[in-house]
C-alpha cells in the first residue's frame, strides 16, 4: 500500500473556483484512469475542462465534494448555524451559549443578563454545595433562552466541500424564491441572502441538485406519524437550545415545524414558582424576536442503533436538561411501544433503562458529575 496526499487545509489561502472546478475534473478522472494519477494531474487542461463540463452537466457531481472550505463565519444568527449543522455533510466548531456569555440587542440583554442573576441565585438556593463557577454556567446555559434566533451572536468555523456548498446555495435561493412570506421568514429570508452573497465566490451555476428537488432539510414537508421497530420516528416539543444540542447527532435525522401558537420552554428549577410567570412576561416581551426558547414541533427519526448512541450521550448528568429529559421519555416510550411488537428491540432499549450511563454495565466515567448516578436524571437544572 502506498498513500500520498494530493492536496490539503493552508491557512490563509483560499482555492479559487477555477481551481476547485480543476481538481475536481483531476478527480472525476480516477474514474476511468487509463494510466497513473501522475499522468493523469498532467493533462492537458482543455482536456480536464471538458470532462469538468460534462461532469457538471450530467449531475454526477460527487467528484466536486474532493474539495474543501474551511469559513469562519462571524456574527452570525444562532438559526443559520443549526439550518447549515443539520445538512450533515460538514465538521463545525461553534462558539458555545452553554459555557460563553452571549452578545444581544440591549432589549434582549437586559433580560437575558436579569435571568442570569435570577438563575444563578436559585441554583445556589437549590443547590448550595455547587461551586458558584458552575452555578453560573448553568444559568448562562438557562438565560439564552431569551436572546433571539436571528441575534448576529454566533461564530463558527464551518468546513464544507465544494459540491455541498454550492447545494447549500441553491437550496438558499430556492427558498428565498420559493417559500412564503411568513413572519419567520421574513426575518430568515435575509439571513439566507447575505449567506448567498457572501459565498458567491464558490457559485457555480450547474453545481446543484434541483433535478432531486431537495431542499433545506431542517423545515419539514409535512407531518409525520409516531412508530418504534427496527426504526423509529417520534415527535415533540422542543426549545431551539435544546434542537441544537439533538442536531449534533448526525446519523438521526430532524425536522421542525414553526408553531402558529407560541409557546416556551421554562426551566424545571422555575416551573410552578412565581417566577415562571414573570419568565413567561419576558418571553413575551420579546416574542416578535423569536427568543430561541420558542418550542418548535420536531419530527426525529432514525435507527434503533443510533438512538442509543443519543442515549450514551444525553442520559448523563453533564448533558443540557432538557434533550437529557427528552431522550429519557424517548426511550420510555421506545421501550413501552416495543413490548409486544418487537420483542428483541424491547429487550435491546432495556440495557439502557435503568437510569443515568453511568450505571450502564461495562460504563466507566472519566468525567464525574456533582450528580452522581442518583441525581443526574431527578435534578431540576
Amino acid at each position: 500500500m502506498e498513500i500520498k496526499v494530493l492536496g490539503s487545509t493552508k491557512p490563509g489561502y483560499t482555492i479559487s473556483k477555477q481551481e476547485a472546478l480543476n481538481f475536481s475534473g483531476k478527480s472525476a478522472g480516477i474514474c476511468y484512469l487509463p494510466d497513473t494519477m501522475e499522468q493523469l494531474l498532467q493533462e492537458e487542461e482543455e482536456k480536464t475542462e471538458k470532462r469538468v463540463k460534462r461532469t457538471l452537466e450530467s449531475g454526477h457531481h460527487s467528484v466536486f465534494a474532493h474539495v474543501h472550505y474551511n469559513l469562519i463565519l462571524e456574527n452570525i444568527p444562532k438559526i443559520l448555524a443549526m439550518i447549515l449543522n443539520n445538512e450533515k455533510a460538514y465538521n463545525t466548531s461553534e462558539k458555545s451559549g452553554r459555557y460563553t456569555k452571549m452578545k444581544a440587542s440591549k432589549e434582549e440583554e437586559e433580560i437575558y443578563l436579569k435571568w442570569i442573576d435570577i438563575l444563578e441565585k436559585e441554583i445556589m438556593k437549590e443547590y448550595p454545595f455547587m461551586d458558584k463557577k458552575h452555578a453560573i454556567k448553568l444559568a448562562q446555559e438557562n438565560a439564552r433562552d431569551f436572546i433571539s434566533l436571528f441575534t448576529p451572536a454566533t461564530t463558527m468555523e464551518y468546513t464544507v466541500s465544494f459540491m455541498q456548498l454550492n447545494y447549500i446555495i441553491h437550496w438558499f435561493k430556492n427558498y428565498i424564491d420559493q417559500e412564503p412570506n411568513t413572519t419567520f421568514n421574513q426575518k430568515l429570508k435575509p439571513v439566507l441572502k447575505e449567506f448567498v452573497e457572501k459565498t458567491s465566490f464558490a457559485e457555480v451555476e450547474l453545481l446543484n441538485c434541483d433535478l432531486k428537488g431537495r431542499k433545506i432539510s431542517l423545515f419539514a414537508q409535512r407531518k409525520r406519524k409516531e412508530e418504534f421497530g427496527e426504526n423509529y420516528c417520534t415527535n415533540y416539543k422542543a426549545s431551539f437550545p435544546e434542537l441544537a444540542q439533538a442536531l449534533r447527532h448526525r446519523t438521526i435525522s430532524y425536522e421542525i415545524i414553526i408553531p402558529e401558537k407560541k409557546e416556551y420552554y421554562v426551566p424545571v428549577l422555575i416551573k410552578n414558582t412565581q417566577l415562571e410567570d414573570e419568565w413567561l412576561n419576558d418571553m413575551k416581551t420579546l416574542e416578535d424576536n423569536f427568543p430561541q426558547g420558542l418550542l418548535v414541533e420536531v419530527n426525529e427519526r432514525g435507527t434503533c442503533e443510533n438512538f442509543v448512541l443519543k442515549c450514551m450521550e444525553r442520559l448523563c448528568g453533564a448533558a443540557q436538561l432538557e434533550i437529557t429529559m427528552q431522550t429519557k421519555e424517548t426511550l420510555e416510550k421506545y421501550i413501552k411501544n416495543t413490548e409486544k411488537t418487537n420483542p428483541e428491540i424491547h429487550q435491546y432499549l432495556l440495557d439502557y433503562a435503568n437510569g443515568a450511563r453511568c450505571t450502564w454495565n461495562g460504563w466507566k466515567c472519566n468525567s464525574p458529575c456533582i450528580w452522581g448516578a442518583k441525581n443526574a436524571l431527578n435534578r431540576k437544572i
